[in-house]
């Protein structure tokens, strides 16, 4: 465990049970230069302790990463609640988390992530103020798409020469809350949709309301496109899987989508832009800092509006170094957290 933390850089690790909810709970504290560590709250079923402890250690460290590169006066942070087999009452259980996040002191503060909603959020609002994403902040998924969409138009500039969008073929690779909304984005902007998700209502109604065509999820990777866009889960890049690959860029809204930087540079060697995940999914946590801080919608919005020079940035960088755009976003990030 220790190991882990030395390598991802983390600086706490705080674990708590609660026998009365079945709650076993996760928060890593990645880096808090900039300010106190603001992260999502996944409710996920994991194979072993190990691997929940390993993803919120990589999901705390890209939130540092994703926090610097946004302009935030936050740190990166993030929460894993181990889900169990069955639950009582899933109320009772993130008011129990609630209480974990207050004993931190405003250390943490956590929001949505995968497999929660607004509803937990107002659970664990029940026992903290050191949470954002509840019915009365509101949903960050829309502006997440937002800053996702952005950052696709930018990746299309880099890449194709154009930002626009009709007639490209983007394959989206999952249609949660933010895949979804960025789908609805693509298409209104006259994009041809590849999708796949393992939940085929989700796909179905695609295909009903945005003229989606369905790709079977064992074969959207190697199917031909202009953009790749994941927006499910993380890790979907690897050695083998990027051998699939027959895209012209890869620009989505899933986080920690590459096993390791390696692939990055897979990437790069094949042509293939990459643009790096926790800038152009920032959307989402741009939203509930700012909202937690006070800042009214309008401010929010042109804060979003950075996600798209941020990334023309690095490209830039990467394109004049010949690197890999992934390698010089750590870097800036690493100079904004440890200079």
């Amino acid at each position: 465990m220790f190991a882990l933390m030395h390598s991802t850089r983390l600086e706490s690790l705080h674990l708590s049970v609660d026998p009365v909810t079945g709650l076993k709970a996760i928060i890593a504290i990645h880096n808090s230069r900039l300010g106190p560590a603001l992260g999502g709250c996944r409710y996920l079923a994991y194979p072993n302790d190990e691997t929940a402890v390993a993803d919120a250690a990589r999901l705390a460290q890209g939130m540092s990463y994703k926090a610097a590169l946004a302009g935030l006066s936050v740190g990166g942070g993030t929460a894993v609640i181990i889900r169990p087999v069955h639950v009582e009452s899933r109320a009772a259980l993130f008011e129990a988390f609630g209480r974990c996040v207050e004993k931190l002191d405003g250390r943490f503060i956590t929001s949505i992530d995968s497999g929660t909603s607004v509803a937990d959020m107002d659970c664990i609002a029940q026992n903290t103020r050191f949470v954002t994403s509840t019915t009365a902040a509101g949903d960050p998924a829309p502006h997440a798409a937002m800053g996702a969409f952005a950052g696709i138009r930018t990746t299309a500039t880099a890449r194709l020469g154009s930002d626009n969008l009709e007639g490209l073929r983007v394959a989206a690779q999952g249609l949660g809350n933010v895949g979804y909304a960025l789908a609805d984005q693509l298409h209104a902007a006259g994009a041809e949709l590849l999708v796949s998700d393992i939940d085929h209502g989700k796909v179905q109604l695609a295909m009903e309301q945005l003229g989606a065509h369905p790709i079977a999820n064992d074969a959207l990777l190697s199917t031909p496109c202009d953009i790749l866009a994941p927006c499910g889960v993380g890790a979907v890049f690897n050695r083998n899987s990027v051998g699939q690959l027959r895209c012209a860029a890869v620009a989505g809204s899933a986080s920690a989508q590459l096993t390791n930087l390696d692939i990055a540079d897979q990437l790069e060697g094949r042509g293939i832009l990459y643009a790096p995940d926790y800038v152009i999914n920032s959307g989402g946590l741009i939203y509930v800092a700012l909202k937690h801080a006070g800042t009214d919608l309008p401010g929010i919005t042109a804060h979003l509006s950075n996600i798209g020079s941020r990334l023309t940035e690095i490209f830039a960088h990467a394109q004049a170094e010949k690197r890999s755009p992934a390698r010089v976003a750590d870097e800036l990030a690493e100079r904004l957290l440890y200079k």
